[in-house]
């Protein structure tokens, strides 16, 4: 199968989901990603995330679930060991793009910054995935998805609780910027096609946040007018039905709001519908009114009337979802020991066929082959192995 990005190489150094998530969409859109990781890194996330007292057979089977990991080919290589340098400047040379998450400058330091890999390369497109970008009072800030949203103006908005915002429960940031990161870096490779030579692309995830504010702000240009948490309309909702399951409404268009309000039995509500004063009275009322009727009844209903809404599922239930299914976005795969591998599909992608060309794999595995790749002999690679240039696979 030759994907839309076949042809393109990219060195991946990046280690937390922003990176990875940008990466994960250039390969399962058929480019070739290249995993440089750095043994120290792979046992720093295994201690925050508990890998590290599981069994090896269960360690050793982590990747193959990591959707991130999919299709792309890994080397083991402690980047900071003296000999590493060469080896990631002749991989360089080959690849069209960098993808990198470290603070700024700590790449730089090692030989592996932007202007170092662009002296050998001068079409290099570097991007880089940082907290706060490579510029401003914040350069140098350590943080994660939460903090970003927070800087963002992001955090504030979420919950419903107006005395407290909440933490969001998903990745918001780490992915939005993931897919602005891939969206830049594809711009780059079409800059390129112009003018012959690569850029460093900036990609901050507190920038990246902010686009999530972009409906707010449009809709608020006095910011004083912007509702507080919890301050939602009536004409959406999401309703604890009899069986103790939820719906979720949205029918704010007036004539998906006439059709429901006349479908759950309260005309009345249709010309109430941006009555700010009477949002409480309306809400109040449909919650009483999904209670009387299981989920399975109210889809049937709210199906037949043609109106706005869905089951809240499970993340059990959304991937058995027969359309999750039709679209190619609930997946299972046969892993090692012929185990049951459930993965997500691309949600970018040119018709039909399966993105998955192969699942995670371990930590290392294609090492020896990518240096044989850009010339070395087997018995400089057992000499790298034996400095400790190579860390140890997984």
């Amino acid at each position: 199968m030759i994907g839309a990005l076949d042809g393109l190489v990219v060195l991946d150094f990046s280690r937390l989901l922003p990176g990875p998530y940008c990466t994960w969409l250039l390969a399962d859109m058929g480019a070739e990603v290249i995993r440089i990781e750095n043994p120290r890194e792979i046992e720093k996330q295994a201690k925050i995330f508990g890998w590290d007292k599981l069994p090896e057979t269960e360690r050793a089977g982590l990747r193959e679930t990591d959707i991130l990991a999919r299709n792309k080919q890994s080397m083991m290589l402690d980047i900071g060991h003296a000999a590493s340098r060469d080896i990631l400047h002749a991989l360089a040379r080959r690849a069209d793009i960098v993808v990198e998450d470290y603070r700024p400058g700590v790449l730089a330091g090692l030989g592996l910054g932007y202007d170092d890999l662009s002296a050998v390369n001068p079409g290099l497109i570097y991007t880089s995935l940082t907290l706060c970008g490579q510029t401003g009072p914040y350069r140098d800030k350590p943080g994660h998805d939460p903090v970003a949203l927070s800087i963002a103006g992001v955090q504030s908005r979420i919950g419903e609780d107006p005395d407290a915002p909440s933490f969001a429960g998903i990745p918001v940031a780490d992915v939005v910027t993931g897919t602005h990161a891939a969206f830049a870096t594809l711009a780059a490779v079409q800059e390129r096609h112009r003018t012959g030579r690569g850029r460093h692309v900036d990609v901050a995830m507190s920038d990246c946040a902010m686009s999530l504010l972009v409906n707010v702000l449009s809709r608020h240009s006095d910011l004083s007018s912007i509702p507080p948490r919890g301050t939602r309309r009536a004409d959406m909702g999401l309703w604890r039905t009899r069986d103790g399951k939820f719906i979720c409404t949205t029918d704010m268009e007036p004539r998906y709001w006439a059709i429901f309000c006349e479908t759950v039995g309260r005309p009345d509500f249709v010309a109430l519908q941006n009555d700010v004063e009477s949002r409480p009275e309306i809400r109040s009322a449909l919650e009483a009114i999904f209670r009387e009727r299981d989920l399975d009844e109210w889809l049937a209903i709210l199906g037949a009337a043609g109106t706005q809404f869905a089951p809240v599922h499970s993340i059990a239930e959304a991937l058995e979802d027969p359309h999750n299914k039709a679209r190619g976005m609930a997946l299972s795969y046969q892993g090692a020991g012929g185990r049951t591998v459930r993965q997500i599909g691309q949600p970018v992608r040119f018709g039909q066929e399966s993105p998955v060309r192969w699942l995670g794999r371990a930590p290392g595995a294609d090492t020896e082959a990518l240096l044989e790749d850009i010339g070395l002999s087997k018995a400089e690679i057992e000499t790298l192995r034996t400095t400790g240039a190579l860390g140890a696979e997984l």
